[in-house]
């Protein structure tokens, strides 16, 4: 199985089995609605209506998901760890007899062990960060639906902080050329949005678009909350039967969305006599054109 990438502070608990400082970490005052999953592995591990406040420095849960926490005499001979059952990912530890909650259980997570995902937007503007190939595709083709707000291009996926088109490109960032999309879903659903993303790029060549190889092109969907989560799955074993070669398509929550530079914006729209873009970007509109005809502004 292969692991997200952990910054050193991140490897230093997770791997290494070390404590962030009390009162520091970004989810120990934090309580929206959502699912915490490992840092390491994306396995879910805590719902929100379990978590509480201890007032001990780190966030607090009287109750896991089912199976997704294994327990282990801590090396100090007096505590018990906790680790993600997926990956074995250090999260912290677990105690009893406090009387925090009628449970009468507190296990203290380490907020850097955690990726927190919210059950869904507010409002009616959504978002969602897809990756299949050179951005500049991607955007000319969102651009043309209509309910789309904004395309923006940029780079997600991967570990480096700020990353450059240059970075990128090395193909050694874990980072792939993505549009960030925001739309009105009163409008155009999450379920058009994504089968319009998989009929204009291929969803079985790892790594690789057309003459554009490398896992910077990879097939991604960087989801935002829980329900979009349940959503693409579902939607991804329905296009199972529509394909002889598997979908090789990765899945995970988004982290952080980098914006590409700005000569990168609006590609299409300003070379749109440039060879990539009549040879590579001009078909796929003509193809979104020809099948999506009611979604087209």
């Amino acid at each position: 199985m292969e692991y997200n990438k952990l910054s050193p502070e991140e490897e230093g608990v997770i791997i290494k089995k070390g404590t962030e400082a009390p009162f520091t970490g970004k989810y120990d005052k934090f309580f929206e609605d959502g699912v915490y999953l490992c840092r390491r592995c994306n396995a879910p591990l805590y719902e929100s209506k379990n978590k509480f406040d201890a007032h001990c420095g780190w966030p607090s849960f009287d109750e896991e998901i089912s199976g997704a926490i294994a327990k282990k005499p801590d090396k100090d001979g007096v505590r018990t760890e906790i680790i993600c059952s997926n990956c074995g990912a250090h999260l912290g530890h677990i105690f009893t007899g406090e009387n925090y909650t009628p449970k009468n259980i507190r296990q203290c997570v380490n907020s850097v062990s955690m990726q927190f995902v919210p059950d869904d937007f507010k409002g009616e503007e959504h978002s969602i960060v897809l990756g299949g190939g050179c951005f500049w595709c991607l955007e000319a083709a969102f651009k043309e639906l209509k309910g789309i707000a904004k395309v923006i291009p940029g780079y997600a996926g991967g570990f480096k902080s700020n990353p450059a088109y240059e970075d990128v490109s090395r193909g050694d960032t874990g980072h792939a050329e993505v549009v960030k999309i925001i739309y009105n879903r009163k409008i155009i659903s999450f379920r058009d949005i994504l089968e319009v993303f998989f009929s204009i790029h291929d969803p079985t060549t790892p790594n690789r678009q057309g003459n554009d190889v490398g896992s910077q092109y990879r097939s991604l969907i960087l989801y935002q909350t829980w329900k979009q989560k349940e959503e693409l799955e579902k939607i991804i074993k329905e296009l199972l039967k529509a394909y002889d070669n598997p979908i090789v398509t990765e899945s995970k929550p988004l982290d952080i969305f980098y914006p590409a530079e700005e000569h990168h914006k609006d590609y299409y729209e300003k070379h749109p006599k440039e060879s990539y873009c009549q040879i590579v970007i001009a078909p796929k509109i003509d193809k979104l054109r020809n099948k999506y005809k009611e979604l087209l502004k």
